[in-house]
């Protein structure tokens, strides 16, 4: 590829950043501790389910000049009103379980601190002071290091445990029951991300055409499908590499910041040898601070927007406004609400795949409705993929809600 067609890449690269954090080093990574290659079905599955829907993001603003935001309002007010209070409702949280797993990595290799609320309140500072100052064209530049970062290092890592294993892991598929559906939810809930980043997509996509000459529907959609394929492998790799190293041992990983993170290090270095721990120690904490990054610049945008049309204040942009309450609202989380790391982190992917009908729902109509010009509505093929992970979607959310 042409270094040209490379410096068009962003968006898509920013989605996966965003995308490979929590739901990856965490739930992928427990997911082969737990029940090996039994949920692998659910993986490939849910990507292939959700793929339209975040797909619509780029494609909307890439062929309107708009946000998704804009879309839902022009679909309705009530709808953008619905997505306010749903973020309300997640964004903290969300927030909150990114921050948390970088701050126990980060206790962990830097040793400054043990302490994880103190670890928190330093990285959120920094990763403020870092967006205030270099807004979008800093995260642009970081991601690309970043993801090249990550990618080489957990295939190799797997690679190794694939050459270390002498003990046959069961192939079998399974469907947890009990409190194991629970995890399933989680796991369903973020892989490979909760269905709102599609928001925060056609936002970086806009972003990123004020950078450059703009690119083409189709230069936009190759960047998205680079990205989304790349959170499928790594997500297969962390699973891999949690029933390769972790499945069988009797170990289980920590509910504890710290303690997960040391357990999560070793995972990598147990494969790779100790004279790896530091590189693949930056390798997660880059991998997660990516995460708490484009988290903290993504929800500010997407409210700041939502707030300029809901009330009709285009001439003012609230990004630093929503910025200092998404600080703050962490902050309290870390001080009153923080007893254990996974407990957090499942109340967050739980609450993201409950809401994922509703963001599934409103892009495709979006997409298919007059606010989008014909020749860039979807096919006949992704219409019908829509339509099943609708169903799938909120069949899913059904069973989960009756279950309880």
């Amino acid at each position: 590829m042409s270094k040209l067609n490379l410096s068009k890449l962003g968006p898509g690269l920013l989605f996966a950043g965003a995308a490979i954090g929590v739901s990856h080093l965490v739930q992928s990574t427990r997911a082969g501790a737990d029940y090996g290659w039994g949920l692998v079905w659910a993986l490939l599955l849910i990507n292939l389910f959700k793929y339209p829907f975040f797909q619509y993001g780029p494609r909307y603003s890439q062929a309107t000049g708009e946000t998704l935001l804009d879309g839902y309002y022009k679909l309705g007010k009530g709808y953008l009103w619905a997505y306010f209070i749903l973020n309300m409702a997640t964004m903290f949280t969300i927030q909150s379980a990114v921050t948390i797993v970088t701050a126990g990595l980060a206790a962990t290799l830097f040793g400054w601190t043990t302490d994880i609320v103190t670890w928190g309140i330093v990285i959120t500072l920094s990763c403020s002071f870092i967006l205030v100052l270099g807004k979008y064209q800093w995260l642009d530049k970081l991601i690309k290091v970043i993801m090249l970062v990550l990618a080489v290092s957990s295939i190799l890592a797997v690679s190794v445990a694939f050459m270390k294993n002498d003990t046959p892991i069961p192939l079998e598929q399974i469907f947890p029951e009990a409190s194991g559906l629970l995890f399933l939810i989680a796991f369903l809930g973020w892989m490979p991300a909760p269905l709102d980043i599609s928001i925060w997509h056609s936002i970086w996509t806009l972003e990123k055409n004020k950078m450059s000459t703009k690119n083409s529907l189709k230069e936009s959609l190759f960047d998205f499908n680079v990205g989304y394929i790349a959170t499928i492998i790594l997500a297969l790799c962390f699973l891999g590499l949690g029933a390769l190293v972790m499945y069988g041992s009797g170990s289980q990983f920590s509910n504890q910041g710290g303690a997960f993170a040391q357990q999560l290090i070793e995972l990598y270095t147990s494969s790779l040898g100790q004279a790896a721990y530091g590189i693949i120690g930056i390798a997660a904490f880059t991998t997660m601070l990516s995460t708490t990054l484009t988290t903290l610049d993504a929800s500010p945008r997407a409210m700041s927007r939502t707030v300029q049309l809901l009330f009709k204040k285009e001439h003012r942009n609230y990004y630093l406004h929503w910025m200092v309450i998404l600080t703050l609202g962490t902050a309290s989380i870390f001080f009153f609400l923080l007893s254990e790391m996974g407990q957090l982190v499942q109340i967050a992917t739980v609450l993201s795949f409950i809401t994922a009908p509703l963001y599934a729902f409103l892009n495709y109509r979006l997409v298919t409705s007059e606010a989008m010009p014909k020749k860039y509505q979807p096919k006949i093929g992704l219409r019908i993929l829509s339509i099943s992970g609708l169903l799938f979607l909120t069949g899913f959310t059904l069973f989960y809600l009756l279950s309880l």
